[in-house]
């Protein structure tokens, strides 16, 4: 068996490869390409191959692994960092570092989805910044408008309608022509960017396959055609997280805590996590506490003690939490009366149950 380590960069990697008698049979750089690695292939031989990279911004590297079938592993870096930091920090030595940790079978990994999935989650990203750059351009609309003193037509109820678009293009005539122009290349920009996300969407309806888990993960309010694709990619397998718990955190929902002395405090949001499933299960709390009678309640009692935006993390959390129980038990949501149990009252409750 050898023992492949891979410290990644953009255009290039360090790899260090040992056998099992600790033996170092490959030491060198190799550029980020299929032919320079499958040199590196030829040149180990027959035997059996197994390699490690540290999860980072893109799967070059691990998709050039996976398809030479050099059975790869993906390393949690902070974990990594842990088991085996060095005062002396060089390319070399990451790898191997990593080489001797996949060969004592130390290696804190990242569970990995398979490639048709990643493929899906690039598009539904892709579709995530579309619409955040579409809402871009229309901020930047709606400031060309407030600095020219420019209020809405009358019987305009939305800006982007059709009636709202041809009103714009009348005003624009009638302001100074650099502000004029500004307006007409950002409302053709608009378009353009429009249309991208039209096509998106029909690929991703094309490709996506997990129809099941999108279903579920769109009955929950709020959350829509947009993020229930979203949730469902990015959770991907259920039962990786064992508790609600778990996938709270991944999607850092959870706050930092630091106890010492019997004193516990709690800080900002996690920082590792999966940004992009926070950001989907914030953004549908906004709209599911209008939508949703339990969701509604839930975030009134949490605002009697917090503002708006950690009581709205609070509604998320809850909403994580239920999208957990949801997909392991493969039904859709469904609308509760939200109770609310006071002192005694609640106590009484539990016992009962």
């Amino acid at each position: 068996m050898i023992h492949l380590g891979i410290d990644q960069h953009k255009k290039y990697s360090q790899v260090h490869a040992m056998n099992d008698n600790g033996e170092v049979v490959f030491k060198g750089r190799l550029n980020n390409n299929m032919d320079e690695f499958i040199k590196l292939r030829n040149q180990l031989g027959d035997d059996q191959i197994q390699s490690v990279v540290e999860a980072s911004r893109t799967w070059v590297v691990y998709d050039l692994l996976e398809k030479l079938q050099f059975n790869p592993k993906v390393a949690n870096p902070l974990k990594t960092k842990a088991i085996a930091e060095a005062q002396i920090k060089t390319d070399s030595i990451d790898a191997q570092i990593l080489s001797c940790l996949l060969k004592g079978d130390l290696i804190p990994e990242v569970k990995v989805a398979p490639y048709e999935v990643r493929r899906v989650k690039n598009i539904i990203r892709q579709r995530i910044w579309l619409v955040k750059f579409q809402t871009a351009m229309k901020n930047r609309i709606h400031h060309i408008l407030d600095r020219n003193h420019i209020s809405f037509g009358t019987g305009i109820s939305d800006l982007f309608g059709v009636q709202g678009r041809k009103w714009m293009k009348t005003v624009s005539k009638e302001l100074p022509k650099s502000e004029g122009e500004l307006l007409n290349e950002n409302l053709e920009l608009l378009e353009g960017v429009e249309l991208h996300v039209k096509n998106i969407k029909g690929l991703l309806r094309e490709h996506l396959n997990m129809k099941r888990e999108v279903e579920i993960c769109k009955s929950l309010p709020g959350v829509g055609d947009v993020f229930g694709p979203l949730i469902a990619l990015e959770i991907w397998d259920i039962n990786r997280f064992s508790s609600e718990s778990k996938l709270v955190a991944y999607a850092g929902l959870t706050p930092t805590t630091y106890s010492s002395g019997g004193k516990t405090f709690h800080g900002k949001l996690l920082p590792q996590s999966n940004k992009l499933l926070r950001y989907a299960f914030c953004e549908a709390a906004w709209a599911a506490i209008k939508s949703s009678p339990y969701f509604g309640s839930y975030y009134q009692r949490l605002r009697e003690r917090l503002n708006p935006q950690k009581a709205i993390v609070g509604v998320a959390r809850k909403m994580c939490e239920i999208t957990w129980y949801c997909l392991q038990e493969q039904r859709v949501y469904e609308e509760r009366v939200y109770k609310r149990w006071e002192g005694k009252e609640k106590s009484k409750v539990c016992q009962t149950r």
